[in-house]
């Protein structure tokens, strides 16, 4: 069973009730793609396979890997940027 499918949140509802004293920097849109964070940083940990599947419902799957490429692991927030976990080769 995929914790971060049942219920569709159940992941990041978790960390936000383990780690209730930390701010965390969410991709909005994309709960169901979070597995995990990174205890050294404190940042939340994001499948980048879920996030093309999750783009992919809206758009074709080549422009899913470009605009996660892009506009979503392209992007530098500071330092609790989120980290996106290469699961899958695409």
């Amino acid at each position: 069973m995929d914790p971060t499918r049942e219920g569709g949140e159940v992941m990041i509802e978790t960390i936000l009730e383990v780690y209730f004293d930390y701010d965390f920097l969410k991709v909005d849109g994309f709960d169901e793609a979070i597995i995990g964070i990174d205890d050294s940083s404190m940042r939340l940990i994001y499948s980048c396979s879920k996030i093309i599947e999750i783009l992919k419902e809206d758009m074709s799957e080549e422009d899913a890997i470009e605009h996660f490429e892009y506009n979503i692991k392209g992007g530098w927030v500071g330092e609790k940027t989120p980290i996106f976990c290469i699961d899958n080769f695409y």
